[in-house]
């Protein structure tokens, strides 16, 4: 039976959450108080995670079949990376629960792979193992807001207690199926969970589909939201790997992100950059997608 949620596992991670937007002091005052000093101290329990972790990936028919596979792969290699696993080994707890999620329309998502905690090669080669088994499949439409909704109860339906909660959303088009993704993304920022983002800019046709013109800026005012929220846009296939691995990089750590409002992370590595968004100012039309399909289409 799932694990029902304490008050007090709720203000740990609200506690966390302040402590990343304080100084390096009052960071490690809060560090030695929660305990925080090694990854021993804090093992109180079986299903003490560092993070859990909701990989929900796009598989709409605007990508096409070498983009899925190269997708799919990446989640793959970075998962069982040297740097990824001991990012893992070296946090609070030394594991992490993940799961992995396949979305597109309002009403087609999919767990590939369930819960799972990940704390070493052999856990991760495990759940890897779950991705390279299935088959990988293309759908209709696009709701962000419908893969958000399906990602935040898994939360709940878990066994597992992390310091944070994070969906991670990849895609390569904006909502234009559900409700707005406005608002399922304040409603998941509401419950404390973190939403980070690969936008995929990818220069190809789209069968004449107008869509969103800068796809990382409506992620950034639409989509991603919470304490430590970034987001890293994809431009060359060749970057598929390395900027999955660099997301995970980050999500799996606990060190606290860079000073806010917004800052700019050069990240050659990935041929892009790691674009880190609070309280900046919202410029994209969230609801571009849904009137430009209702133009087209009509419903």
């Amino acid at each position: 039976m799932p694990c029902r949620r304490s008050p007090t596992r709720r203000g740990l991670r609200a506690r966390l959450a302040a402590a990343w937007t304080a100084p390096a002091g009052v960071l490690l005052a809060t560090a030695l108080a929660l305990g925080w000093t090694t990854p021993a101290a804090a093992r109180d329990g079986a299903n003490e995670v560092d993070v859990e972790l909701v990989l929900a990936v796009d598989i709409s028919y605007s990508m096409d079949p070498e983009e899925q596979a190269l997708q799919r792969q990446g989640y793959i290699d970075a998962l069982r990376s040297p740097e990824v696993i001991d990012a893992i080994r070296k946090g609070v707890n030394g594991k992490i629960a993940v799961t992995y999620v396949e979305w597109a329309g309002i009403n087609t998502q999919e767990v590939v792979a369930d819960w799972m905690v990940i704390d070493g090669k052999e856990s991760a080669a495990e759940f890897t193992a779950q991705l390279a088994a299935k088959p990988i499949r293309r759908l209709y439409r696009t709701s962000i807001s419908g893969a958000l909704d399906f990602a935040v109860p898994l939360f709940d339906k878990n066994d597992y207690h992390g310091l944070k909660q994070v969906i991670d959303v990849s895609g390569d088009g904006s909502n234009n199926q559900g409700r707005p993704v406005t608002a399922a993304r304040d409603d998941a920022l509401a419950k404390g969970i973190t939403i980070n983002g690969l936008p995929i800019l990818l220069n190809r046709p789209n069968g004449g589909f107008p869509e969103v013109e800068n796809l990382d800026e409506y992620y950034r005012d639409c989509v991603i939201g919470g304490p430590g929220s970034f987001m890293i846009p994809i431009r060359e296939r060749a970057h598929f790997v390395e900027a999955i691995r660099t997301k995970i990089l980050l999500e799996v750590a606990l060190a606290p992100p860079p000073a806010w409002p917004v800052r700019v992370i050069p990240a050659s590595a990935v041929g892009g950059e790691v674009l880190r968004t609070q309280g900046a100012e919202q410029k994209t039309a969230c609801m571009f997608g849904e009137r430009q399909w209702q133009q087209r289409w009509g419903n």
